[in-house]
């Protein structure tokens, strides 16, 4: 690399620390607020605990993208630590303000090198761009390069989730309480994909096994003939069901040696659900 450059992301990429930290990406976090209690996303509120307080309070929080004021302090700090220059990747313009904020911070500093990125993704999609965009500054991309490599990346990420239960989105007005207390009562899963930069329902399906087949089949078509560079497992709350998810995966898909299981992280699975399971697929074209 000819400049030292910082990758700055936000929670919404649903990176797990620990990689994040191989990666030396740094996440801006997202708020999560229950009435006047504000939280901060991978600070003090997780998957976990983000449920916890829903099902004792009967209430869906709000959630909060980062003021340009705290994308503007990361960036401040990444120039005092020695970055020559910042590129950050933002979630998906068209679901949060994030993309929005992290311009108007870079407008307040005109002269430093700072690159922002809509990724047009979200959770996991997010995360892979995230760390494509670390491998190829390594090998001595550029900042302009970056917008290009993402535009190619994006068409080649698959994602798709499985809801266990409507509850969640009914709280949240999303769905009405009748329709989600039918479709509940008639076991009807919806499976959930990225399309355009938006999560947006794709099918709906009777019990959780037929489901889980449909959320399979649905991978291995995205797939075809092409082969998987990264493949990512996403939950809340569930494991167990990643665990199973995985399995029934390598039955059936050349993954990799190596699958990443993240949570899906609060900022996004409040406005999921609990037990949430998916994948996220990255192929070659």
């Amino acid at each position: 690399m000819d400049k030292n450059i910082a990758i700055i992301t936000d929670t919404d990429s649903s990176l797990p620390v620990e990689l994040a930290k191989k990666y030396h990406i740094e996440q801006v976090p997202i708020t999560i607020h229950f009435g006047e209690r504000s939280f901060t996303t991978g600070v003090d509120i997780n998957d976990q605990t983000v449920f916890e307080m829903v099902d004792r309070l009967n209430k869906i929080p709000t959630t909060a993208a980062p003021s340009p004021g705290a994308f503007a302090e990361v960036f401040k700090k990444a120039f005092r630590e020695g970055a020559d220059a910042v590129v950050c990747i933002c979630v998906s313009s068209k679901i949060s303000a994030t993309y929005s904020a992290a311009v108007t911070a870079r407008e307040m500093m005109p002269e430093k090198d700072i690159t922002i990125i809509d990724s047009l993704n979200l959770s996991m999609g997010q995360g892979l761009i995230s760390l494509s965009v670390a491998e190829a500054l390594s090998r001595g991309a550029k900042p302009g390069d970056i917008q290009p490599l993402v535009n190619n990346l994006n068409p080649r990420l698959h994602t798709f989730a499985l809801l266990p239960s409507l509850k969640y989105l009914a709280m949240s007005g999303r769905v009405g309480k009748l329709a989600a207390g039918m479709a509940d009562t008639l076991l009807i899963k919806p499976i959930l994909t990225t399309r355009e930069g938006k999560l947006e329902l794709l099918e709906k399906i009777r019990t959780n096994r037929k489901a889980l087949i449909r959320l399979l089949e649905l991978t291995r078509e995205s797939v075809g003939d092409n082969q998987i560079e990264r493949m990512a497992i996403i939950h809340v709350n569930n494991p167990g069901g990643a665990n199973e998810l995985e399995m029934e995966l390598r039955k059936i898909l050349v993954c990799p040696a190596e699958v990443i299981h993240a949570e899906f992280s609060a900022g996004l699975s409040v406005h999921a659900g609990n037990g949430v399971v998916g994948v996220v697929v990255q192929t070659n074209r």
